[in-house]
């Protein structure tokens, strides 16, 4: 009798697998949901509710493959981001970047040579995206949203006669500083206990797009790879996970630090690592909180899309660590 396969470990394969097939193209998928969202946050959540509707749908597909991956995961990231659109009337008002705009350059400089495109129809809004910003053709556009050529010209045309001008900033309440006070000092005092301390009971901890923990005593190991893992960044006889071309110029010798910052509206922590070429952040995390402990912390190291972009904004220096927590 022949023992069941250990099935989180097979899953755990395919869609690492699976995610090897679409690296090349996660930036354009970053930047599509970024113009569809017109928010870093919101363009990250949609990669990844993107990456994880297309892992279940390709399973179903009986051994077929997409034709085209990239426009198939461009049609993905559409109809859920038109179901979030339908579901909630909210509108997001934000500029566009225009094709071409630079993730490095300030984010007045890249707005002020944008377009606004809050105010479009969901339809409208993608193609004016997919044409502007990711300069695909209109064949192109046709089939990221299942559509026509003539649809889509027509949707250029309305879309772009509806242009204005933007709106405030939105404002969104932000977790309490007391809270992220302690977390820095715990963190930067080395002190995983502490930090431990305060997670609630019910805490859920993510390394976004790599791995999720339920309760303080599994996130532990999230809290001491936040703490520690920069040693392994230096050292690659003990690195498990991190592409060699990653760790340039990383020391091991020195912990990294946490900075609050308050960005559009919501604290977040910048983690700062040392570099023979001075200091660069690495990761950020964000803390939901609940009374005076945290309810859900994120943390973001292997989206380097969403690093660049948040370190555009805030004019802070980046590295990157690319999108995999694997080695092939």
């Amino acid at each position: 009798m022949t023992s069941r396969p250990d099935l989180p470990v097979l899953a755990q394969d395919t869609w690492r697998r699976f995610l090897e097939t679409c690296e090349p193209s996660r930036t354009d998928l970053y930047r599509y949901c970024r113009g569809l969202t017109r928010s870093p946050w919101d363009a990250e959540d949609l990669v990844q509710d993107t990456l994880a509707r297309a892992f279940v749908t390709l399973a179903q597909m009986h051994g077929q493959e997409p034709p085209n991956p990239r426009a198939w995961l461009f049609r993905i990231a559409s109809n859920l981001w038109i179901d979030q659109r339908r579901r909630s009337r909210e509108v997001q008002l934000e500029p566009l970047e225009p094709a071409g705009a630079h993730a490095g350059e300030p984010r007045a400089q890249r707005e002020a040579a944008g377009t606004l495109l809050g105010a479009l129809a969901p339809r409208e809004r993608a193609a004016v995206v997919l044409k502007d910003v990711l300069d695909l053709s209109l064949a192109e556009i046709a089939a990221a949203l299942g559509t026509t050529v003539g649809a889509v010209k027509a949707a250029l045309h309305r879309g772009r006669g509806k242009l204005g001008d933007p709106p405030p900033p939105e404002k969104v309440a932000a977790p309490s500083p007391a809270v992220l006070d302690a977390f820095c000092a715990a963190f930067d005092a080395g002190d995983i206990g502490r930090l431990k301390a305060l997670l609630l009971d019910t805490v859920v901890v993510e390394v976004v797009g790599a791995s999720t923990f339920y309760g303080p005593d599994a996130a532990r190991n999230v809290l001491g790879g936040m703490l520690f893992g920069f040693r392994r960044l230096a050292e690659p006889g003990a690195r498990a996970s991190y592409d060699d071309r990653f760790a340039d110029g990383a020391l091991t010798h020195e912990a990294p630090r946490v900075e609050p910052r308050l960005h559009r509206g919501r604290w977040l922590l910048l983690h700062w690592y040392r570099h023979v070429d001075g200091e660069a952040v690495r990761a950020v995390t964000t803390l939901e909180v609940e009374g005076e402990g945290v309810a859900h912390l994120r943390n973001y190291f292997f989206n380097p899309d969403l690093l660049l972009d948040l370190g555009a904004e805030l004019d802070v220096p980046v590295k990157v660590n690319g999108h995999r927590w694997w080695t092939p």
